[in-house]
């Protein structure tokens, strides 16, 4: 997995013909080995991999030798595998009655593979494949690599895997391909003031010369190779045990203090998903390990889940509520790995989303279990807008998609795969009933443990267990892209209510070309009234309710992956009352209006109407979604003369609530108050409010003497603000408190926040930090890309001048975005131009698939800010000043 600040498909799909066509058309098939895609023969399966591992720390290197007990399923005369970046010394077959047979290795660079040619063919049967190596421990997040960090002023480093979804091979020659489930039994030499933590526990440690010591491993499950996982440094450990598991979270040295709260919490999620799967945790042991460095985000290694430290660690004394909810949620997305994507795996990649969006919604659902003073759900339906936006354009792809290669895998890891498939599960688990789609769920994976599975496989659980035509409805939503827009009528006839619902798809950039469909489950109701579901299977229909009485509202508790547009009575009525209409019906109105704004159906006017009514809005994600539309309005009017006219209706909407607030906590406020305060401030500042922008330089002048004195909920706020406008002398303590920061968490807040500088020289200064040796690796695309949300041109320059450095600093998932979304804040059509066509001629085609989608978001930004900004000029022009 990798986080939301990660997050960033490929290419054409499936369209369903108008009148649907039958389900099988468009089914899957359940999993079969012999048939799942990839570059590898299924002639021969790895078996058991006994690898021994010497990595030289001074030097970033390793060599390796490891025999792999395999089976020849069919006669065959070729052995192939994976390798990348290895280079392979020695290879000799082990055969029946201990026979030797030494192979000459054929490496092939462009498909990470290893093949050897044997003079006759082999028999079916056992065989032993014995192999010595060496390779690279590489400074990005690919294979074995190497973190660089202090600990008490000292300098330190560590070694660390991450391998999805190809990079084993850079470690391992391995059969590097999810459906080759084998066991691995890894033994490690590494120095002796390392501890080390692989998949499953150590079972023996001995001494060696030179000041090292062996580590073996106990063997693993059967499990693909992109879960295997090695970690090796000067590590802390905590424990505790669970349903028979031993938990442990790991960190560098000083660090125990912000462990309580991730221990607590993974023992939470594994009672939790042990009840709710029914199949118990498989492994002896699961340790959460946090380092500080290396690659961003998570990843879901069974038995040692690897993090960024900062979507683990949570000091209290030091991190605000909000890092509290990030790590809480990271953390029940990858222990949900463990049974959605380890115990059961998508056969290949073009499944991605069975573990990526089943995590994203496990996680969602242990989140409102444990912490519903977070109010997740409304989270949810915030996180889902970003994606409906990428959604609604030409350039989207279905959630399921094809995948060729290894670059198109890692494409996939976006936020069609896990947002939008987790806002799919969400729909379909209420179109079904929460019980049965558990059973299903449950079924699901009491049949494929163990082994891998394509989500034909999952459809006919869920369908047997609920009786409805689930797989219909599902090929519909994955192998679709878009999503409908569904258009509302009322008209009361002979005292009867009688609703129209019509669907087409809604798109954003250009009228669709094709005439797809959707069956849609829809609930329709009054607002505190009852619901009915239907299911719209066809281009519309029309439904009678009993009566005329109340405001008609569609889709109530905001379940539903589609927009919705109201008749001017039904939007008036429901409008009248939105302060007052339930929080998931009163945030998905909001939202459905501002996208039905940016796409030309609703006029600017009507939106800032509604949001002049939610001026005593109670629900942080309210207004989240309430500023993010209106920073959006002040980013297209960037350097407009409409910005001051946007400036000024964000500062007399947000001012009043703000000052309600204040500046200090009240004593018995509530949890979202406390998180609202900084959330406003900010909005302030930004708009240019002068007392706001001068509170944050007060607090930061005492941040830069004790940055105890800040409450932790304010300091993003501060940082931010100080950030944003520092002068030289601003932007020198911010450099120094970046290099003396311990964590990554105070990393991220300050160099982000160095990103944010709008003057372009202290900007040029935060783009050189980009080359320092001093940067990890996982940051030089993150500076870089956040200097070019203010200064895209600059940002640009200094990306193609050192293109190399930026490219080889990104991990497999970035990789071809890492040029193009330098740019991809933009509203000017000139720099899609720009960059797809420097694409174009400096990288290959999937690059170019990635760079067209940037392409697509700024040329819609640049016709929103065509379409919007003379009607801010002409809502706003006669506000008050």
């Amino acid at each position: 997995m990798r986080d939301k600040q990660a997050l960033c498909g490929v290419a054409v799909t499936l369209a369903l013909a108008a009148a649907f066509a039958p389900a099988a058309a468009l089914a899957e098939a359940p999993f079969s080995f012999a048939t799942t895609p990839g570059k590898l023969p299924k002639d021969i399966v790895p078996l058991l991999y006994d690898a021994h591992l010497v990595p030289n720390i001074a030097d970033d290197t390793f060599s390796g030798q490891q025999s792999v007990e395999i089976e020849v399923l069919r006669a065959t005369k070729r052995i192939v595998l994976n390798a990348a970046n290895l280079a392979i010394d020695e290879a000799t077959l082990l055969g029946p009655g201990k026979t030797r047979q030494a192979l000459q290795p054929i490496l092939d660079e462009k498909q990470e593979t290893l093949a050897f040619e044997l003079k006759s063919p082999l028999a079916p049967g056992r065989y032993t494949l014995a192999l010595r190596f060496r390779g690279q421990i590489n400074r990005e997040g690919r294979g074995l690599f190497q973190v660089r960090y202090k600990a008490g002023g000292v300098d330190k480093k560590l070694v660390a895997t991450t391998m999805e979804p190809s990079d084993a091979r850079r470690m391992l020659p391995t059969w590097d391909e999810p459906a080759f489930r084998a066991r691995f039994r890894l033994t490690v030499d590494v120095p002796a003031s390392f501890k080390a933590y692989s998949n499953t526990p150590a079972l023996k440690q001995e001494k060696l010369a030179g000041g090292l010591q062996r580590i073996a491993f106990a063997p693993t499950p059967k499990m693909p190779s992109y879960l295997v996982v090695l970690v090796a440094g000067e590590m802390e450990r905590v424990t505790a045990r669970q349903d028979g598991v031993e938990i442990g979270i790991v960190t560098t040295e000083g660090k125990l203090g912000a462990t309580a709260f991730p221990l607590a919490a993974t023992r939470d999620l594994l009672r939790y998903y042990n009840n709710y799967f029914g199949v118990p945790y498989p492994l002896a042991k699961l340790d959460q390990i946090a380092i500080p460095g290396g690659f961003n985000g998570a990843m879901e290694n069974w038995g040692g889940i690897v993090y960024n430290e900062a979507t683990l660690l949570y000091d209290p004394k030091k991190s605000p509520e909000d890092v509290k909810k990030l790590t809480f949620e990271v953390n029940a997305h990858e222990v949900a790995h463990q049974w959605f994507g380890n115990l059961v795996t998508m056969a290949w990649w073009d499944n991605l989303w069975l573990n990526e969006g089943f995590a994203s919604w496990m996680a969602s659902k242990a989140t409102e279990r444990f912490h519903p003073e977070w109010r997740p759900y409304l989270d949810g339906i915030v996180e889902r807008e970003s994606v409906l936006n990428l959604d609604a354009r030409k350039t989207t792809h279905p959630i399921q998609t094809r995948i060729d290669n290894e670059e198109q895998a890692a494409g996939a890891f976006d936020a069609i795969t896990y947002v939008k498939g987790q806002g799919f599960l969400r729909m379909l688990e209420n179109y079904v009933g929460e019980t049965k789609f558990r059973k299903g769920i449950r079924a699901y994976i009491a049949a494929h443990q163990y082994s891998n599975t394509t989500t034909a496989d999952l459809w006919t659980a869920i369908e047997t267990a609920s009786g409805k035509p689930v797989a219909r409805l599902a090929a519909d939503w994955t192998t679709q892209p878009g999503f409908p827009l569904i258009s509302v009528a009322q008209a009361c006839e002979d005292g009867k209510r009688k609703v129209t619902l019509l669907q087409e798809q809604y798109r954003l950039d250009e009228p669709a070309l094709e005439d797809r469909l959707w069956n849609v489950p829809l609930q329709v109701g009054t607002v505190g009234g009852r619901a009915w579901t239907t299911l719209l299977t066809n281009r519309s229909t029309t439904i009678t309710q009993g009566g005329c009485e109340g405001a008609l509202v569609v889709d109530p508790d905001s379940v539903g992956f589609f927009r919705i547009q109201y008749d001017r009575a039904s939007f008036d009525a429901l409008a009248a009352n939105a302060a007052q209409l339930p929080d998931p019906t009163r945030l998905k109105f909001l939202l459905d209006t501002w996208s039905l704004v940016t796409a030309g159906r609703t006029p600017l006017a009507s939106y800032l109407a509604l949001v002049a009514k939610y001026g005593e809005e109670p629900r942080l994600a309210v207004w989240e979604s309430i500023l993010s539309n209106l920073g959006t309005l002040q980013n297209l009017a960037r350097g407009e003369p409409e910005s001051a006219l946007i400036r000024r209706f964000v500062l007399r909407f947000v001012q009043p609530r703000f000052d309600k607030l204040g500046w200090e906590p009240k004593d018995g406020e509530t949890l979202e108050d406390s998180r609202l305060r900084p959330l406003l401030a900010g909005a302030l500042a930004r708009a240019g409010d002068e007392r706001a922008i001068a509170e944050a330089r007060r607090l930061f002048a005492r941040y830069t003497a004790d940055p105890s004195s800040i409450s932790p909920e304010m300091l993003d706020f501060v940082i931010n603000t100080a950030g944003r406008y520092a002068d030289a002398a601003t932007y020198a303590a911010l450099g120094k408190a970046l290099a003396a920061a311990t964590t990554d968490e105070e990393r991220y807040r300050i160099g982000g926040a160095m990103t944010l500088v709008l003057d372009p020289a202290l900007a040029g200064r935060t783009l050189d930090m980009a080359l320092s040796p001093q940067t990890p690796a996982n940051l030089v695309g993150n500076i870089v890309t956040g200097v070019g949300r203010e200064h895209p041109e600059q940002a640009w320059a200094f990306a193609t001048a050192n293109r190399s450095a930026l490219v080889a600093s990104a991990d497999a998932v970035a990789r071809n975005r890492a040029v193009a979304s330098v740019v991809a804040s933009s509203s000017d059509v000139r720099h899609a131009d720009m960059m797809e066509h420097y694409v174009a001629q400096n990288f290959g085609p999937d690059a170019l698939v990635e760079a067209r989608r940037i392409g697509s978001g700024i040329r819609v930004r640049a016709a929103q800010k065509a379409r919007l900004l003379p009607q801010a000029r002409a809502a706003l022009a006669a506000q008050p000043r």
